[in-house]
């Protein structure tokens, strides 16, 4: 689980399915609603809702889990919509916390970069 970028992204809808394959996650901000779409191990994908945590303290799911990127996004998930049909959404990198960055430059012997 990644961390909301500040920035919005230069993104939309049409160019979704390929940032997915790249980046793997991204967030997605539709009206007052902010969810994290990400794949599991590479292997499905899945829309999680960020303002419900479960016991692990991690976002819940609030769509089925799909084998592709191209089933995923005809997912109704959005209010009973999808993405492309959800009205105007924008799109946020999802970075990792800098405490992870700090552990990862740590075990590689170098200083993380501010």
């Amino acid at each position: 689980m990644g961390v909301r970028a500040e920035e919005a992204l230069d993104l939309n809808v049409d160019g979704l399915a390929d940032y997915l394959r790249c980046n793997h996650s991204v967030y997605m901000q539709a009206g007052d609603k902010l969810y994290y779409l990400t794949d599991v191990n590479d292997h499905y994908w899945r829309a999680q809702d960020t303002s419900v945590l479960n016991h692990k303290n991690h976002y819940t799911d609030c769509s089925d889990l799909v084998p592709t990127v191209s089933e995923f996004l005809v997912l109704p998930f959005v209010d009973g919509k999808t993405i492309a049909d959800a009205g105007e959404v924008v799109f946020y990198e999802s970075t990792k916390p800098r405490s992870e960055v700090e552990a990862e430059a740590a075990a590689a012997g170098v200083e993380p970069e501010d």
